[in-house]
Formats: C-alpha cells, sequence, structure tokens
C-alpha cells in the first residue's frame, strides 16, 4: 500500500505528507454514505413522489438497447 500511495504522490510531484493531507481533505469534504442517504431520504420523503420499480426497470431495459 505504502509503494501504491508513493507512486500517485510522486505522479502528482507530490510528497507523500502532501499526497495524503489532500487525500484526506478531499475525504472530509464529502458526506459520509450515511449522511448522503439520509439526505436523498428526505428529498424524496419532501417530493411525496414515487416512481414504480418496473419504470425504473423500464427506463434501464431502454437504455440497454
Amino acid at each position: 500500500m505504502r509503494d501504491e500511495l508513493a507512486a500517485r504522490a510522486a505522479l502528482q510531484r507530490q510528497s507523500m505528507q502532501e499526497f495524503l493531507r489532500s487525500e484526506l481533505e478531499r475525504i472530509a469534504s464529502r458526506p459520509s454514505l450515511d449522511t448522503w442517504l439520509q439526505g436523498v431520504r428526505e428529498r424524496k420523503a419532501a417530493a411525496e413522489t414515487r416512481v414504480r420499480p418496473a419504470n425504473i426497470l423500464s427506463a434501464r431495459d431502454m437504455d440497454r438497447r
């Protein structure tokens, strides 16, 4: 793992410390999966709409043609 991180840092012409700090900042700037899902659920409840599973599958199948 260390070698992979070092290679990624080198590609960006950064020290390992700089690279790891920027990666941690990137990760911390995004909501966690649980927080994101909660927001989706809240927006869905606020919209008071529901898409039937059959409609979702139909749209998916149309995209595959």
